[in-house]
């Protein structure tokens, strides 16, 4: 299956608590690629690039880890547009 990028943004209590390196920190356990990001709306982007089956094993640990800050999430699926290495908390 070809690889594929997940745009998914987070709303919630999901800034100051720790979501972006957490989300960092479980990225290490998977093989993917992109990164997280805070947005000055209070949301928290994930951009990630990987396997389906990969993506959906990384994202249900970052919620499943975050449940309790997140309240609504909106994910878009797309074509990989650009090659990212590792995966990184932007700022």
């Amino acid at each position: 299956m070809p690889r594929q990028q997940r745009t998914v943004h987070y709303s919630g209590h999901v800034q100051g608590v720790g979501f972006r390196f957490t989300t960092q920190a479980i990225a290490r356990k998977y093989d993917v690629h992109g990164y997280v990001q805070n947005l000055p709306d209070g949301r928290v982007r994930i951009v990630v690039q990987g396997e389906p089956q990969e993506l959906d094993r990384f994202l249900a640990e970052v919620e499943q880890r975050m449940a309790g800050y997140i309240w609504e999430r909106k994910v878009d699926v797309q074509t990989p547009s650009e090659n990212y290495h590792g995966f990184q908390i932007r700022y």
